[in-house]
This record gives C-alpha cells, sequence and structure tokens, in this order.
C-alpha cells in the first residue's frame, strides 16, 4: 500500500507566526501524499473577545452557541485555513482547505445534550473516504479545519484531534497510514514540567498505567484516547512530537513519543 501521513498540528504552534511558518515549510518537505488537519481555538477565543462574546469552556472543551459558531467558522475555516493553504502554496505544496461540509468530507451529529449541552458541537459519524482518495490520488494535499456538518444544514464544531484520527482510520482503507500529532511539546511527557522527559515507546498497558498514576491529565487524554482507537481500526502507526521536530520522521533521529497497540 502507498504511503499517507496524516498530521494534525495545534496546541500554541497556530498561535505562532514563526513557529507555523517553519512547520509549514518541514510540512511541504514530507514526501509522499499527505493531510494536514489544523484547529485554532486560542485564536477563535481572541476574536470572540473582541466581539465582546465572552468564551465559555467546561473541561477545555467549548461550548458553541449559535454567535460562537459563526465565531469558529470564521477563524478556522478561514482565516487560519486560508493562511495556512497561502503558506503551503508559497512552499510549492498544492494544498486546498477543507471544512467537513466541503465534498461532503465528513459528517456529524449533534453531540447528546446530556450530560452537558454543548450547543453546536459535531460526533463525527462518517467520512468520504472516496473523495478524500480522489483528492490524494491528483497531488492534492487536504488541509482540513475543526469545523464539521450534518447534511441537515447545520456546521458544527469538531474536535481537531478526533479530525485527525478519523480520517486517518477511514484513509486506511486506501493508504498505509500514519498519523502524526505535532504541537509545542517534544512528546509525551513523564514530567509536565520537564520537555526532556519524553516517553519514547507507549502501549495500551503502559498508558493506561500512566492514567492511573495522574501522568497522563487533561487534554492529552483524550488526544492519546484517540490515538489507540486510530491504532485498534486499522492505522499503522501514530506518533506524537514536536511541532519544529517533524523533518525527523525521514532519518533515523525521531523525536518523540510512538504509540502501539502492544510492546
Amino acid at each position: 500500500m502507498e504511503k499517507l501521513n496524516v498530521v494534525k498540528i495545534g496546541g500554541n504552534v497556530i498561535d505562532n507566526e514563526e513557529a507555523l511558518k517553519q512547520f509549514l515549510i518541514d510540512f511541504s518537505k514530507l514526501e509522499g501524499k499527505k493531510v494536514l488537519v489544523h484547529g485554532g481555538g486560542k485564536l477563535a477565543s481572541r476574536l470572540s473577545l473582541q466581539m465582546g462574546i465572552e468564551p465559555e469552556m467546561v473541561d477545555g472543551r467549548r461550548i458553541t452557541n449559535e454567535e460562537t459558531l459563526k465565531v469558529v467558522t470564521m477563524m478556522y475555516a478561514g482565516w487560519v485555513s486560508k493562511s495556512i493553504v497561502a503558506q503551503l502554496q508559497a512552499n510549492n505544496c498544492n494544498a486546498v482547505g477543507l471544512s467537513g461540509a466541503d465534498l461532503n468530507l465528513i459528517q456529524s451529529v449533534f453531540r447528546p445534550k446530556e450530560p452537558i449541552d454543548f450547543g453546536f458541537v459535531g460526533d463525527i459519524i462518517s467520512v468520504n473516504a472516496n473523495m478524500l482518495n480522489v483528492l490524494l490520488q491528483n497531488s492534492i494535499v487536504p488541509v482540513c479545519c475543526a469545523i464539521t456538518h450534518d447534511k441537515a444544514g447545520s456546521l458544527l464544531n469538531t474536535n481537531a484531534d478526533t479530525i485527525a484520527a478519523t480520517l486517518a482510520v477511514a484513509a486506511s482503507e486506501h493508504f498505509d497510514v500514519s498519523l502524526i500529532y505535532c504541537f509545542e511539546k517534544n512528546g509525551v511527557l513523564a514530567n509536565p514540567e520537564d520537555d526532556d522527559s519524553v516517553i519514547s515507546l507507549i502501549d495500551k498497558d503502559y498508558y493506561q498505567q500512566l492514567i492511573d498514576e495522574k501522568v497522563i491529565t487533561a487534554g492529552m487524554l483524550p488526544k492519546m484516547h484517540n490515538c489507540f482507537q486510530a491504532l485498534d481500526k486499522g492505522v499503522a502507526d501514530v506518533k506524537i512530537m514536536h511541532a519544529s521536530k517533524l523533518n525527523s520522521l525521514s532519518s533515523d533521529q525521531f523525536i518523540g513519543s510512538k504509540l502501539v497497540l502492544e510492546d
């Protein structure tokens, strides 16, 4: 099977102009077929405040009412998406910015209102893997934002980590897929205060141990849950790494955390 890299960029990198610029140069240099997934939550919160809309979060997840949906769509599917695509084009990477509504790429349903009503937030139910394959076979790099749709006219705010994992699973029907999460840390850390305490290899049992010992908490929990779900469903390998180390994928000097079903 042909190789495909599904790369998710997030964290503080999206908010750092120079770091994002360098990451996109490195991403452009990745050989073979690739997909980029991005968030932009901090930028959305900043725009929201500028518009007089107070961001509301529960356990790190955004409550998305109708006005907030407009803000996140403007930021994710607008400014961030098109800025990334423009920079990729400058690096001779022929990209197209997509929401889940475009080409019916990612369909979701409203998240259940119990126990918390998150509003216009979507849980993914399907990916148009054939359309994704058409883009990739025509040497087009999809750049996917954190907006999906319900095929009934509503846009939905959807977790970008989950989008990356779901796209990777769907693409594994046609490709040998590597799922790569890039952010401002060196990988999964044994000590969150020590950037050098990277855990290089994590299997399912060790993952559960890290949860029990509260080494993995907060935002890293759903990210790693997505990782292991992707592995369970046919994705070849998963890595979590610093955005600046993306070019190490093509060498023997990979720096980060590799997740496996069993060691």
